[in-house]
C-alpha cells in the first residue's frame, strides 16, 4: 500500500475544511469574477479564439473539479461570463485528478490532466483547441508593468526553477531512464 505524500494529506484536510465549513457565498462569486476576468484577458490576446468561441456563443460549459465548480456561458463576443443560477450545461468538463500535486506533476510532464467530457462534441473540439493553442503571455503583462528588460529577467527565473522543478520531480526522464531533449 503506497503512503499518500505530505501534500495529499494537506490537501485532504482543505478538501474536509471547506466541504464542513464552506466559504460565503459571496467570496465564492468574487473568485469566480476574477477567474472569468483572467480567462477573458488571455482569450482577447487570441484573436483566433474568440472567433472560434464566437461560434459557440450562448452555449454552457460547466467545469469542475469536486467539490469546486464553475459554469460558463460563451458570450456574443468569443469570450466567457458566468452563467445563471440553474443554467443547463452543454458540455461538463470535470478533472479526474483528485490531488493537485498529481495534476501539478502531470503539466510539468508536458501531460494534459485527465478530464472526463460530457455533453456536446463540437463545442468540446473548441475547448480543446482553447487548451492545445491559447497560452497566457505573463511575461508581456509584467511587462506593461514593470518594463521589459525586469520581466525578461523574471521570465528567465520562473523557466529556471519550472526546469529544475520537472528535474526533481523526475519529469525529465524519459522511460529508457535517460533524460529527455537533446544530448550535451
Amino acid at each position: 500500500m503506497a503512503t499518500p505524500s505530505p501534500l495529499h494529506l494537506i490537501e485532504r484536510l482543505a478538501r474536509q475544511v471547506i466541504t464542513r465549513i464552506p466559504p460565503p457565498p459571496w467570496a465564492v462569486d468574487e473568485v469566480q469574477r476574477r477567474i472569468v476576468l483572467l480567462l477573458n484577458h488571455v482569450l482577447m490576446q487570441e484573436q483566433a479564439a474568440t472567433e472560434r468561441l464566437t461560434r459557440q456563443k450562448g452555449r454552457v460549459v460547466l467545469f469542475q473539479w469536486p467539490p469546486f465548480s464553475m459554469c460558463f456561458v460563451v458570450t456574443p463576443a468569443g469570450l466567457l461570463d458566468l452563467a445563471q443560477p440553474g443554467a443547463v450545461p452543454d458540455l461538463t468538463l470535470t478533472l479526474a485528478d483528485a490531488y493537485a500535486a498529481d495534476m501539478a506533476q502531470a503539466l510539468m510532464r508536458g501531460d494534459k490532466p485527465g478530464v472526463r467530457i460530457e455533453g456536446d462534441v463540437q463545442l468540446a473540439a473548441e475547448v480543446n483547441w482553447l487548451a492545445d493553442h491559447v497560452r497566457w503571455d505573463i511575461e508581456e503583462d509584467l511587462a506593461r508593468v514593470i518594463g521589459d528588460a525586469p520581466a525578461h529577467t523574471l521570465g528567465q527565473i520562473a523557466r529556471r526553477m519550472a526546469e529544475a522543478a520537472r528535474r526533481f520531480t523526475g519529469a525529465g526522464r524519459s522511460a529508457a531512464g535517460g533524460t529527455t531533449g537533446a544530448a550535451p
